[in-house]
């Protein structure tokens, strides 16, 4: 089965791209939008429309397969590459992607995928990572529909890995709406929530810490009083370097700190994503590290979780390879392929270290489902519900997909089993 035609198609994410250095600065909320000069390179203002990509591969049967270029809502930020807008980058698929995919045999997602993956322009320079992204995506449905198979299946196959029929817990994330938004995601029994969205010293997380404590005291007992005794999901909560801010990068404070968090969030487990920004991943690293081995020597058991500086495959090596947190998140469009984050649950893995398939709410439908497929092939301790911040959208395509797929194997494996049986009998 070959590829016969490449289309592209501009559209639009799940949420919004943000100045996070414009935000940091100051720049308040103005309804919806945000007020103030954006900071980062070319952004036109604070809060401005997602834009994504649609990579359509036409197939020699017939049949159609697409990913979505997207990059995430904090786009040129922490190391990433710059903000993706579908005008800037729609012709670079048609007129130097396409030409590289038309003619291909859908015999290996990862042979395609990793070609594109290390591919340079003329300049010398590699394709946005919103680009392998969304390529990578349209790559592995397409070898999905040659095969005949979900891309679950494809992924287990080129990976040799083994089938697991049990879901991956969804985290499911708020944005600003902090309260209304955690009652959904307790209603609908998420495994991990809030992220919350704590970016803003002074208006999220207290000079002293102490709006977030607040937060995660409100969040427990909102927890124990809409759900049941079975239901204890894990509090993760991602405050975007604001505490180091707040606590000065002191690491004796910032353990303090989180032993009132652990306090307040009892019986709840609390993992902290991305507590200082060091501006440098030499630095954080190093932050990371120093936070996470004074935490564990004071015995508190909140978790600290790599964000900012922890963007690429090779980040996210350097961060296991260190130890420099118990958990990476791997944002999904800021590995590139789709291949990048498979190996990188697999690497963070193989060395006991928390894997969270995450990515941004700014993407789209098609990176939220095909993150699945990842996700249940390779069995990572959560994975992001997205796109969108408003819970029940992005929640219900990644559950729904995880669903109807984990139904799909089960079905499979029990044919299998009758076949044998019946060959025996």
């Amino acid at each position: 089965m070959k590829i016969v035609e490449v289309l592209a198609s501009p559209g639009l994410t799940g949420f919004y791209f943000d100045d996070q250095a414009a935000i940091k600065a100051g720049a308040v909320h103005d309804g919806f939008a945000y007020t103030g000069k954006p900071l980062t390179s070319g952004f036109t203002a604070v809060r401005q429309r997602g834009e994504s990509i649609s990579v359509i591969l036409m197939l020699e049967d017939g049949q159609v397969a697409f990913g979505d270029c997207a990059a995430v809502q904090y786009s040129g930020a922490g190391g990433r590459d710059p903000l993706f807008l579908a005008q800037d980058f729609i012709s670079i698929i048609l007129e130097e992607i396409r030409p590289m995919l038309v003619g291909q045999e859908l015999d290996s997602f990862r042979r395609i995928a990793d070609w594109v993956e290390h591919s340079v322009r003329l300049n010398g320079e590699r394709y946005h990572t919103a680009i392998r992204y969304g390529v990578s995506q349209a790559i592995l449905d397409a070898v999905a529909k040659a095969k005949k198979v979900t891309m679950t299946e494809v992924i287990l196959e080129e990976y040799n890995l083994p089938l697991v029929l049990e879901p991956v817990p969804i985290f499911a994330q708020t944005g600003d709406d902090r309260y209304d938004n955690a009652d959904k995601a307790i209603l609908k029994r998420a495994g991990v929530l809030p992220h919350a969205l704590i970016n803003n010293v002074e208006t999220k997380l207290g000079k002293e810490g102490e709006l977030l404590l607040d937060y995660v005291k409100w969040l427990k007992d909102r927890v124990l009083e809409l759900g049941d005794r079975n239901y204890r999901p894990t509090l993760h909560i991602d405050v975007y370097g604001t505490i180091g801010l707040a606590f000065e990068d002191n690491v004796e404070r910032m353990v303090n700190y989180f032993a009132a968090l652990e306090k307040a969030a009892e019986p709840l487990h609390l993992r902290i994503e991305g507590p200082m920004d060091a501006g440098s991943k030499k630095g954080q690293i190093e932050q990371s590290k120093a936070l996470r081995d004074a935490l564990k020597v004071r015995g508190v058991k909140v978790e600290v979780v790599a964000d900012e500086w922890c963007n690429t495959y090779e980040d996210i090596v350097a961060f296991v390879d260190t130890q420099a947190a118990d958990m990476v998140q791997i944002k999904t469009p800021d590995l590139g392929g789709i291949q990048n984050t498979v190996e990188a649950v697999l690497y963070a893995k193989k060395f006991g270290v928390g894997a969270y398939v995450g990515g941004s709410c700014n993407e789209t439908d098609s990176g939220g489902r095909t993150a699945v497929h990842a996700a249940l092939a390779t069995q990572p301790d959560l994975m992001l519900a997205k796109p969108g911040m408003g819970v029940d959208e992005g929640y219900m395509i990644v559950h729904n997909e995880m669903n109807r797929t984990l139904e799909i194997l089960r079905h499979k494996e029990k044919a299998k089993t009758h076949a044998k049986e019946a060959f025996w009998s």
